[in-house]
């Protein structure tokens, strides 16, 4: 009798430990990726969709120990919010059982939290570079001090965390939210723009011209500045329209001015040069925050590259005429 419960303890504990992956593969080759493995378009997958799924008490919901600490999950419909470090999990566990009793799969957009209910839908943000996902909570972890969240490779991916252990920001959607619809925001990103590049990002290309801008619409330094003479400034001049025309670098689509200007506030915050020649053009209810304008498409690839290398985006150049 005594061996058999020792048996079910032991299998507890392993389950648990599956929710505690590390950070990138580390020096041992403990964890991580098989690159032959990873899906060319990652980066396109979709997040989870919220559902509602009920709370059940016990099971993975019970209070548990691991590593000689003591945790009591959630089992109320609770919105919690959290500020911590990030960490992901990979090949190690990939295929193993989660706390849920479910299957891992690194390339699904899931995580591991060491007290929410399971399962959970969980809003995940990277302050860093305001990528936002939404994750299906279905594992118990990390259980490393100071880590909040374990997420699937994917995830990490998607959120650009995947180069190591960082700081998020992490938000439980409560069931009654995902009910009402309350859960959604007008502000997120409406196109791949906003994603992060896929391992082997193909080079950027022009798209179809747009229209002109409305005459509203803020614009940038006077025709023929560069962009070394405008790195100077904080806060794009306003300017006639005419000076709208040429190649623009798009950097989001937006259904809310608000979240274009947030995202745009973001983006200058973490290139100087760049802060002066972005504009936010309102058109046919879509926000669309760009850089430019410039000269010659080649000008435009080469700004759209720069930023593709600081900010793991995938910008695009769009000709205004």
């Amino acid at each position: 009798m005594r061996s058999t419960a020792s048996l079910l303890v032991a299998a507890l504990v392993l389950t648990l430990l599956a929710g505690c992956g590390s950070a990138p593969k580390s020096p041992s080759g403990r964890d991580g990726v098989v690159a032959a493995d990873v899906p060319s378009d990652i980066a396109a997958t979709p997040d989870a969709t919220p559902r509602v799924e009920p709370i059940k008490p016990g099971g993975a919901n019970k209070p548990y120990e691991v590593l000689g600490k003591s945790y009591t999950p959630e089992t109320r419909d609770l919105a919690i919010r959290e500020k911590g470090l990030a960490s992901w999990y990979g090949k190690k566990f990939h295929g193993r059982r989660t706390a849920s009793g479910e299957l891992y799969n690194m390339y699904a957009m899931t995580a591991a939290h060491p007290t929410m209910p399971l399962p959970s839908y969980a809003r995940v943000r990277n302050p860093k570079n305001g990528r936002e996902i939404i994750v299906r909570i279905n594992d118990r972890g990390p259980f490393h001090a100071g880590r909040i969240i374990d997420l699937s490779y994917t995830a990490a991916v998607k959120l650009g965390v995947q180069n190591g252990v960082a700081p998020v920001e992490v938000e439980r959607l409560t069931n009654e939210a995902i009910r009402t619809g309350a859960w959604k925001r007008d502000d997120d990103t409406a196109i791949a723009a906003a994603e992060p590049a896929p391992a082997a990002a193909p080079a950027v290309e022009p798209v179809a011209a747009v229209s002109d801008p409305p005459v509203d619409a803020p614009v940038l330094p006077p025709k023929g500045a560069t962009v070394a003479d405008a790195g100077a400034a904080r806060t794009p001049a306003r300017a006639h329209t005419e000076a709208a025309r040429g190649f623009w670098v798009q950097l989001g689509a937006f259904r809310e001015r608000g979240g274009a200007e947030t995202f745009q506030q973001r983006v200058a915050d973490e290139l100087d040069w760049l802060a002066p020649l972005m504009t936010v053009f309102g058109e046919s209810q879509v926000f669309r925050l760009q850089a430019g304008p410039y000269a010659s498409r080649d000008e435009a690839q080469a700004a759209a590259q720069r930023v593709r290398d600081a900010l793991q985006l995938v910008p695009m150049v769009v000709e205004r005429r």
